[in-house]
């Protein structure tokens, strides 16, 4: 294949609710690409993407892993990522820099929680899906019942490509229902059907012809279903059972035909980015490239555009699983892992960014822990692992408070903490535990108001800034204007301050991050000699924290939205408990002696409820939450954060600390 002929590449993503069979599945198409030679097993602990140990143990991917293989003359890069909830950042991440993706239900549980984020984030970028129905052997499968219930919740525009043959025991593969064999078998003809009436709806003149016949030309659609698939405007669904190795080949077969090649620039500028970091021991710190532009190549210098540096590549390394070879070279559409390059942090843009796309936010931290050690002497160890994990996860956002000898991490969620626990044993030989989690609240400016600083002694300094601030709409973040003619400020001293202003915003009156605020330079000035660029870096905290010390602020807390399902006779028992929890929620809605409620909660009074629900329902209810964002707490929350370093609103120590590191650095 030639470097940059990209029409053969395909950039696969494979997502799933946990335990839907995802790793399986990747698993069967290795062995059936000819890439392993034998079967690895999740139950076992032996599959090829679960490589931590912890993955082994628990059953579970917590690391997207990137693998690939070839199929019918095309490559396919297929990154198979995590299905559980706390390792959505990992998910978010692979989103990025995929082209197609497989989404796998169970035909047992059909759609689940975690199915509908991921769902979301794939139409919020328009990712063409395919979508898989898995375990079709197993008791309770029903897959006419997973259609509908995709359909009603996922997309109208989800249609069967397959029929199955039998079901439970008797499943023994599917059948396209364009094959003209497959309108001889009578269960067949209700999935075409489907397929008919969806695609029919997308074109007029079709529609006018299956209204005429009642049917559609099966070549026509044959044709059809590339393009309707890449543009969005269909999802295939089919099935198989993978543990037994059934509906496999024609799923990859579906993988190369109706998935899009990458659009690639050969010949453009480098641009690409870096959206995994792993280590090695060998080679150190590898870096996962999505190239959407121009050619890397060994020895090459290049700029990470995101930190301002140039490095250079030692090694190209194309990776299956845990082998690797070095192949020299990355061309645009490709993915390849690249070593060499010591300061790669995930998220980087390499080269240019005119052709990388910009991210999906799925995975939100609302909880912060501390890390504990048990031996003195480990302290410096632990830091410097933690550094290493937060690099290749950047929102466990390590906050490491040297003169407290503190460290704090944001954490997803419990099995986060076991598996960073796992980590820190495993690959560092360190014995750490965590603390009891809390959680993350955000502060609001509580009215309209100014800040105001002259920062003008000690000499030699000038900067004096007014800020006007006030309250931004819930969910708008920091929003940073100016108003002041760049005669009074100079443009290069303003771009000063609009960096500085989301650096100031980080810790407010209580610690925490400021957010849904806006902050309007009014008034500014410098002076022709006693002027320092650094002094606008300096002023501007002291201006803001004035600001928020004469305005007040409002905490916010993070919320759950949640769909509870529970037999009906413990439905009245849940309510109760929800109501103590601070929690709203619309009238129950009861269907066939299930309860069904949906509504909001309080992260902060909620953390336990997630391990009560099983004995509150007996077992026999099921539990959706998704972060809904952040809203004003009752007055009588309060809650505050250790600030890291010193406060700008005690001026004359921050000045001489700020000027001190300056100094320092």
């Amino acid at each position: 294949m030639e470097p940059n002929d990209s029409k053969h590449i395909r950039n696969i993503g494979i997502f799933a609710h946990v335990d839907a069979g995802k790793t399986t599945t990747t698993e069967q198409i290795l062995f059936r690409s000819g890439r392993i030679r034998s079967l690895g097993s999740v139950d076992a602990g032996t599959a090829q993407t679960d490589f931590l140990e912890v993955e082994r143990s628990r059953g579970i991917s917590v690391r997207a892993a990137a693998t690939r293989f070839t199929w019918q003359g095309a490559t396919v890069n297929l990154v198979d990522t995590p299905g559980h909830v706390d390792f959505l950042s990992e998910v978010e991440r692979s989103l990025r820099v995929m082209d197609g993706a497989v989404l796998i239900l169970s035909a047992v549980e059909g759609v689940q929680a975690q199915t509908e984020v991921i769902w979301h984030a794939l139409r919020e970028r328009n990712i063409p899906t395919l979508i898989y129905v898995n375990k079709l052997d197993r008791v309770g499968a029903d897959p006419l019942g997973t259609i509908k219930q995709i359909r009603r919740l996922l997309s109208p525009q989800a249609a069967p490509v397959q029929a199955p043959l039998g079901v439970e025991d008797s499943f023994s593969g599917a059948v396209s229902v364009l094959d003209d064999t497959a309108g001889d078998l009578g269960e067949a003809k209700a999935y075409l059907q489907l397929l008919e009436e969806t695609v029919a709806e997308q074109d007029e003149s079709l529609l006018l012809h299956y209204l005429d016949s009642g049917t559609l030309p099966k070549a026509e659609l044959n044709q059809m279903l590339p393009s309707l698939t890449r543009s969005g405007e269909l999802f295939p669904i089919l099935f198989g059972a993978s543990n037994r190795g059934i509906g496999i080949e024609p799923l990859m077969q579906a993988m190369v035909a109706l998935l899009p090649p990458p659009e690639a620039v050969p010949d453009g500028p480098v641009s690409g980015v870096i959206f995994r970091i792993e280590r090695d021991a060998a080679m150190g710190r590898i870096a996962y490239v999505r190239l959407y532009s121009g050619i890397i190549r060994n020895r090459d210098s290049v700029r990470n555009e995101t930190q301002q540096i140039e490095e250079k590549v030692t090694q190209i390394r194309k990776i299956d699983g845990q082998k690797a070879e070095d192949v020299g070279l990355l061309a645009a559409g490709d993915i390849a892992a690249v070593c060499g390059w010591n300061q790669a942090r995930i998220g980087d843009i390499i080269g240019c960014g005119d052709y990388v796309p910009g991210e999906t936010r799925l995975a939100v931290p609302l909880l912060t822990v501390q890390v504990r050690w048990g031996n003195e002497a480990e302290y410096p160890a632990v830091v410097a692992a933690l550094q290493e994990l937060a690099d290749e996860d950047p929102l466990l956002d390590l906050q490491w408070l040297q003169e407290q000898r503190e460290l704090h991490l944001k954490v997803m969620g419990p099995i986060q903490i076991e598996v960073l626990t796992h980590l820190l044993h495993n690959r560092y030989g360190l014995k750490a535990d965590f603390g009891e989690p809390s959680v993350i609240y955000k502060e609001t400016p509580a009215q309209t108001g100014e800040g105001f600083i002259a920062y003008t002694m000690p000499k030699p300094c000038w900067a004096i800034l007014r800020f006007h601030i006030e309250p931004g709409e819930r969910g708008s973040g920091i929003a940073f204007s100016s108003v002041v003619r760049s005669e009074r400020l100079l443009d290069r001293y303003q771009n000063e301050v609009a960096r500085s202003v989301p650096e100031a915003l980080q810790q407010g009156l209580f610690g925490w991050e400021v957010t849904d605020v806006k902050v309007t330079l009014v008034e500014g000035e410098h002076h022709v000699w006693h002027t320092h660029p650094l002094d606008f870096a300096v002023a501007t905290p002291m201006g803001i924290m004035d600001g928020l010390s004469r305005i007040g602020v409002k905490l916010l807390e993070p919320m759950l939205s949640f769909r509870i399902s529970v037999p009906e006779e413990t439905g009245g028992k849940l309510m109760n408990e929800l109501i103590l929890m601070r929690g709203e929620f619309e009238t129950p809605v009861v269907r066939q002696e299930r309860m069904e409620i949906e509504g909001i909660l309080p992260v902060a009074t909620s953390l336990d409820f997630p391990a009560r629900f099983g004995s509150l329902t007996k077992g026999r209810g099921a539990l959706a939450t998704f972060f809904a964002g952040y809203r004003e707490c009752p007055p009588d929350v309060k809650a505050e954060r250790v600030r890291r370093g010193v406060n700008p609103l005690d001026q004359s120590k921050y000045i001489l600390a700020v000027r001190k590191a300056l100094a320092g650095s």
